[in-house]
């Protein structure tokens, strides 16, 4: 005699709600003939419906779980650095850069032209003070520039007549 039976499945927390408790009894019953469906010779009838009565499915309810708590987002760690950009009126420009309380670089030349396409690259509203600033400069080296050419030129007259 052949008995089909089939095993009943774990159940997972994966779920949202719980599935009902199924009776492995029953789940044989409904899915294959047993051993009690067939008559058996030397058997009453009333045996086999006994038999069913007492397999009935039986269904258990679980309390239900309160919903999982949703992780907090990770924070992601931030960094911070300072970097401090220094000009004078003659157009030096000095850069200094600093985490925390601890200078990583302190007194670097910097080029005008270095500054003004970094804050090109950085924001658009970096970058019109900061090239305001340098046309400043310019501007008062060039003047610093046609005043000593004016006064060379002056020197060069002087040593000239002084040569006659």
């Amino acid at each position: 005699m052949t008995v089909d039976t089939f095993a009943v499945e774990a159940q997972t927390d994966a779920a949202d709600t719980p599935d009902p408790v199924i009776d492995s009894a029953a789940t044989t019953e409904s899915a294959s003939p047993s051993v009690t469906d067939a008559p058996v010779a030397g058997s009453d009838d009333a045996a086999p419906e006994a038999a069913d009565a007492e397999a009935a499915p039986v269904v258990a309810e679980k309390p239900k779980k309160a919903p999982a708590k949703k992780a907090a987002p990770k924070k992601t760690k931030t960094l911070e650095l300072t970097l401090t950009v220094t000009g004078t009126a003659d157009g030096e420009w000095k850069a200094e850069l600093k985490q925390g309380n601890s200078y990583i670089a302190k007194n670097l030349l910097v080029a005008a032209a270095a500054v003004s396409r970094a804050a090109k690259e950085l924001h658009e509203d970096l970058s019109g003070p900061i090239d305001e600033v340098i046309d400043a400069a310019r501007e008062q080296q060039a003047a610093k520039v046609a005043a000593l050419e004016a006064e060379l030129e002056a020197a060069r007259k002087a040593l000239a007549e002084l040569d006659d």
